[in-house]
């Protein structure tokens, strides 16, 4: 197909923006609903999305992840190179710099043809649950370099004109643990792809590749144009600095530092990383692709615009991403990279900080990091078994809204208990939301939640990731900071402990009890700004203790903690602490 230049027609346009997030939301429902592992058909730890000819994206959502995941194909694989019923696959993090930023996430992508020339992309994106490795899961708070994290794939073709490598796919499915389920992973993540195609392929037929192509690139435009002009709304021209601060890796390295300055000009648009802390030993490290930062911002000037979708257009926003070879956020190989997910998301928060400096505090506050844990041993029947868990944590209060409580990620779910108790040897206790550790403000913080299990098999060993816990996500505006999670073992009974926040290797045995405790996120505005009858539901909720109603929001109730005493909250209220921009441990964020 011959490109030709066709303007868009704006209706076309909308007609198009739609389908495109249709058949998104219909490639994942796929996803969803014939994967075998638990951490995607129950947690929803995967992605779909559609790519123009040029690899740029047009549908996706709005992960803190890369766009550019063509890319790494189309270097290895020049598009004049590829056929109808070609798919291509790979999950390397350095061949692809940081495209896929830990190697359990597998890339599968299909090239659609117009014409007998590629139009797009169908793409699909999926933690698979063990792909070799140290331990079982292949993540471990113990791993030092990303051979330990499982078998590595460099781009290939893993079918050509239709047909697929079963030796390709065979050789891969013996370095798994778990084979039947990784098997059943790659169907689905494949058959979403295809039909992605398809769909692609109807919307040919139904309006032609010249009128799609200049959709593409009238989304593409929205995009770019409706962010970069909230930019310029809301930040003035200037040099911004932000510190956040991951507490360490396991190994001895903390803690870890992330700086960034903003450098806004009427020219142009820097975001600079070069000051962060070197890379470390443990997996902590985050290859951070060029796009990540782009899009993350792109989507903080999005909220609640429905001009613009999640697309390449972010790529226009910032002019230039600068980042330094051997830092925790631009690792060199082999580092491991298993648990970047700590780093990925306080950088989210490092973003949100950068532009609460820049705008005098009208983004949202820091919000914890998910958290991972495993349960890996042998059943009764001499079965291996794995339970891989992510909790939901507290997301940051913003100007307008409290924050979201018990979170995993953006959109991800929990394990519900009936699911828990019925696939794994463990009983679910407790699931409820983790009091008091949304940061209070005008507008709380999320708060996380309460995960508390006993073990049912003989033995077993878990593995631990929390962050958040020496430096809690932050407040703003007044707002104080988030309260932190912990894990602990046998609670309130003999031989109770807390295990290292980040940790592998810990024993457990039948009978124990395994609470895992997840952090909140910081507050936005002064705490005594709060409506007392706000204060009063949270505590009648389990939110907010009656002792934390007192002491950080003023509110005292009376002593069966169901009404407000009026006149001992004014008195109480008369005694109002200072206000502070960033509010963390006490102290003003460090901003430089």
């Amino acid at each position: 197909m011959d490109q030709i230049a066709v303007t868009a027609d704006p209706i076309v346009v909308e007609i198009v923006r739609g389908a495109l997030k249709a058949i998104q939301h219909e490639m994942e429902a796929l996803i969803e609903r014939t994967a075998m592992s638990p951490f995607i058909r129950e947690k929803k730890d995967f992605h779909a999305a559609l790519f123009n000819r040029s690899g740029k994206l047009i549908a996706g959502r709005s992960l803190p992840t890369a766009s550019n995941l063509i890319e790494p194909v189309l270097e290895r694989y020049p598009a004049q190179t590829m056929r109808p019923g070609d798919i291509y696959w790979y999950n390397d993090c350095y061949a692809s710099r940081g495209a896929v930023s830990h190697t359990s996430d597998q890339v599968f992508i299909a090239p659609v043809f117009a014409d007998a020339q590629i139009l797009a992309f169908a793409h699909s994106w999926a933690h698979f649950n063990d792909i070799g490795g140290m331990r079982p899961g292949s993540l471990s708070a113990d791993c030092t370099e990303i051979f330990q994290e499982g078998i590595i794939v460099p781009p290939v073709l893993v079918a050509r004109d239709g047909v697929m490598s079963e030796e390709l796919l065979r050789l891969f499915y013996r370095n798994c643990r778990f084979p039947a389920m990784v098997r059943g992973d790659t169907r689905a993540s494949l058959a979403a792809i295809r039909l992605g195609e398809r769909r692609l392929h109807e919307l040919i037929a139904r309006f032609g590749a010249a009128k799609l192509d200049a959709a593409f690139d009238a989304l593409l435009e929205r995009t770019a144009r409706t962010a970069k002009q909230r930019l310029r709304e809301l930040v003035p021209n200037g040099e911004y600095r932000f510190t956040e601060t991951i507490d360490d890796d396991g190994h001895g390295s903390g803690p870890i530092r992330i700086r960034y300055r903003l450098e806004v000009s009427p020219e142009r648009t820097v975001l600079d990383f070069t000051e962060s802390d070197d890379q470390v030993r443990g997996p902590l490290n985050f290859l951070m692709n060029e796009s990540t930062p782009k899009l993350a911002l792109t989507a903080y000037f999005l909220g609640g615009s429905g001009d613009g979708m999640m697309n390449d257009g972010a790529l226009d926003l910032i002019d230039e991403v600068i980042v330094r070879p051997g830092s925790i956020v631009q690792p060199t190989f082999p580092a491991a990279l298993g648990l970047r997910g700590v780093t990925m998301m306080r950088n989210v928060a490092g973003l949100l900080g950068v532009m609460n400096v820049a705008t005098g505090g009208k983004a949202m506050a820091a919000h914890s990091a998910y958290v991972i844990w495993y349960i890996r041993g042998r059943t009764d029947d001499g079965e291996t078994y794995l339970m891989s868990d992510g909790v939901g944590v507290g997301y940051g209060a913003r100007p307008h809204a409290d924050g979201n409580d018990a979170i995993y990620l953006v959109a991800q779910e929990n394990y519900p208990v009936e699911f828990m108790d019925s696939v794994f040897p463990v009983r679910v206790r407790s699931y409820e939301i983790n009091r008091d550790t949304g940061g209070p403000g005008r507008w709380r913080g999320g708060c996380g939640m309460v995960r508390e299990v006993e073990v049912l098999a003989e033995e077993g060993m878990v593995s631990l990731r929390i962050d958040s816990v020496n430096f809690p996500p932050w407040g703003v505006s007044g707002g104080q900071c988030a309260r932190p999670g912990r894990c602990v073992i046998n609670p309130g009974r003999t031989g109770e402990r807390v295990l290292g926040p980040l940790s592998d290797g810990n024993i457990v045995r039948r009978g124990d009890v395994i609470r895992v405790e997840t952090g909140g996120g910081g507050g936005w505005g002064h705490p005594f700004d709060r409506e007392p009858e706000r204060v009063l539901e949270d505590v009648l909720s389990h939110f907010v203790s009656q002792a934390s109603a007192e002491a950080d929001y003023g509110v005292v109730l009376t002593p069966d903690g169901r009404t407000i005493d009026e006149a001992a909250t004014l008195a109480r209220r008369a005694n109002r602490p200072a206000t502070l921009l960033f509010h963390q441990n006490g102290y003003r964020a460090a901003l430089g």
